[in-house]
C-alpha cells in the first residue's frame, strides 16, 4: 500500500498520489495519461492533475489497483 507520508514532491494536492516506491514501469501513464506523468529527472511517475468526474476517479482507482508495486495511493 502506498505511503501518504512518502509522496513524490511533484504530486498535486488531492486524493491520489504516487509514493517513492514507483519503479517507472509506465503502467499508470499509459492507462491514465490525463492524470499521471513522469518526472524526467527522477525517473518515476506522479499525479499532475486530480480526477474530478466519477469516471475519471474510476480510471485512477483502476491504475491504483494495477500498480505492480502499490506506489499509487488514495488519501481521500
Amino acid at each position: 500500500m502506498a505511503d501518504k507520508n512518502d509522496k513524490q514532491p511533484e504530486n498535486v494536492p488531492g486524493k491520489f498520489f504516487v509514493d517513492s516506491c514507483c519503479i517507472d514501469c509506465d503502467l499508470c501513464r499509459d492507462s491514465v495519461p490525463d492524470f499521471f506523468t513522469r518526472s524526467e529527472d527522477g525517473g518515476y511517475s506522479y499525479v499532475y492533475k486530480q480526477p474530478e468526474s466519477d469516471e475519471d476517479i474510476e480510471l485512477c482507482e483502476e491504475a491504483l489497483a494495477e500498480c505492480p508495486v502499490e506506489a499509487i495511493g488514495n488519501d481521500g
